[in-house]
């Protein structure tokens, strides 16, 4: 018995020595050394700028082309966007993907930590959460803000809809804080460059593109009244008093592009549609008409010589350029003319570096020009500001363009007219402004719910009584998965229809 003791005493303690051994100092042991625990900032930034790429390429395409008469399906079926019909299922896309990429920013904020470019990441991190909030409210009107992205870290799995005003005054700050951070002293461009392929992480082209999307976004609410006044007094310091404090972007080079280069996991989102859906709308009559009565150098016109390259790859049609009317009525059934070419040529919009665009400098023209216009500030021309737009939104497509611009604007009789009225002018602007925010995710919808322009035709087509649809609706899934707070925004906001205008559209 004493022998049997003995054994299993012995047993008990070689095992206890075991556990010991296995446990003792095992996070350490088990932990690589030249490994982070957690996801660094330049591991973060780049597929977080692609992903949101891609969401808002594919919606841009299949979304605000069709709204905007850029291009036009050809179809009888219901459910069409071009029609101003399209079902609640069209939310579920943008709505899902850019929450999620929030996630991803905010992880750059979050871990930046105390390195030398931490700021700069953070200063990048702000610009872009305001970016896609923006597209979001923009989109859908309230919705979660300051409880979103929060089910990991605290557990919040139902967040409040916060009303668009409140989402607009907090990106102010946002972008506020991003201007401070991307100059304050010792802010250093970002060490692995790689991680940024926007500007290769030089961080006064990030503050320039933050302040440029903060000049937009206070343009869009600039009318309003309760929060008019001081957008209009920001919009002035930005452009006359305080120019040097919120520098923009200056030139075409500076836009803010993610380049596709097709190296690694920069290919295009376009690249992922089949060719003969890349090639299946139809280029809308309202569109490619304008380019052809100008003698537009971004298609391939021989008046133009060496400078036209049919930068936007659209195939001709019996010669020339020609397209569909939109909003056709069922049953009308047009013939396709023109359409945009596909990989099956060499060079094409699919594969094009430069479709990327998140931000083009033309806009900050156009934007100057318009604010000229309505007296918020008053120095400088709106005919310079005007002629500049035009300029660099060809000059984008086409950098060796070198015919004065004034030449061009002459010959296609859209010259600036001075004694015009302001409504005159304004749909000057606005017309070449949509042509400069081609491929900038909803831009073109987002402008032309605010002012109306550029005026487009309307066919027989069309639904929602002929209304330019205001939003889209939320997620059918948010109505069962956060009952309580969506009812609370139907209820505040209005019923949950495209007919709904937002915040920033009323009166």
């Amino acid at each position: 018995m004493k022998r049997i003791i003995y054994k299993l005493s012995m047993v008990a303690a070689l095992i206890s020595l075991i556990a010991t051994s296995c446990t003792k100092d095992f996070e350490e042991t088990n932990t690589n050394p030249n490994a982070s625990p957690t996801a660094l900032p330049q591991q973060l930034l780049p597929p977080a700028l692609v992903g949101t790429m891609g969401y808002l390429q594919l919606r841009n395409r299949n979304f605000n082309n069709e709204l905007m008469q850029v291009t036009v399906e050809q179809s009888d079926a219901e459910g069409k966007v071009f029609r101003y019909d399209f079902r609640s299922n069209w939310a579920d896309y943008l709505y899902n993907g850019l929450y999620s990429e929030l996630t991803n920013f905010k992880d750059v904020y979050r871990y930046a930590g105390n390195d030398k470019d931490s700021m700069t990441y953070k200063g990048i991190s702000l610009i872009c959460q305001s970016w896609i909030y923006s597209v979001l409210t923009d989109t859908y009107g309230d919705l979660p803000y300051f409880q979103s992205n929060l089910a990991k870290e605290e557990g919040i799995y139902e967040p409040v809809f916060d009303k668009q005003k409140d989402i607009y005054l907090d990106i102010f700050k946002k972008l506020e804080e991003a201007n401070a951070a991307l100059s304050s002293t010792g802010v250093i461009n970002l060490i692995q460059t790689s991680a940024d392929p926007v500007y290769n992480g030089t961080a006064s082209l990030w503050r320039k593109f933050g302040n440029s999307l903060y000049l937009r976004l206070l343009l869009r609410v600039a009318h309003k009244a309760d929060v008019g006044a001081d957008a209009q007094a920001k919009i002035k310091e930005i452009l006359e008093t305080k120019t040097s404090t919120y520098p923009l972007i200056a030139n075409v080079t500076e836009s803010a592009v993610l380049d596709w280069t097709g190296a690694g996991p920069y290919v295009s989102p376009l690249m992922s549609i089949r060719a003969q859906d890349f090639t299946a709308p139809g280029i809308a009559k309202f569109f490619i008409d304008n380019l052809v009565a100008w003698n537009d150098p971004r298609l391939d016109i021989p008046t133009w010589g060496s400078g036209g390259a049919n930068r936007l790859r659209i195939a001709p049609y019996q010669g020339g350029y020609q397209g569909i009317p939109s909003g056709y009525a069922v049953g009308e059934n047009p013939i396709k003319k023109s359409y945009f070419y596909s990989t099956s040529s060499a060079n094409t919009l699919m594969n094009d570096p430069m479709t990327g665009l998140m931000f083009p400098y033309a806009e900050i023209k156009f934007i100057k020009a318009e604010c000229i216009v309505k007296g918020y500030i008053s120095t400088g021309s709106a005919e310079t500001e005007y002629n500049a737009g035009v300029e660099a939104g060809i000059k984008y497509w086409l950098p060796a363009w070198d015919v004065p611009v004034i030449d061009y604007l002459t010959a296609a009789d859209i010259q600036w007219v001075e004694a015009a009225t302001p409504e005159q002018k304004m749909q000057q602007i606005h017309l070449q402004k949509y042509y400069a925010l081609f491929l900038v995710d909803m831009q073109q919808w987002f402008e032309y719910r605010r002012t109306g322009l550029p005026v487009l035709p309307k066919g027989a087509g069309l639904r929602n009584n002929g209304v330019m649809p205001a939003r889209m609706t939320y997620p059918v899934y948010v109505q069962s998965t956060n009952p309580t707070n969506y009812k609370l925004a139907v209820a505040a906001q209005g019923p949950d229809a495209i007919s709904t205008q937002v915040w920033w559209q009323k009166p």
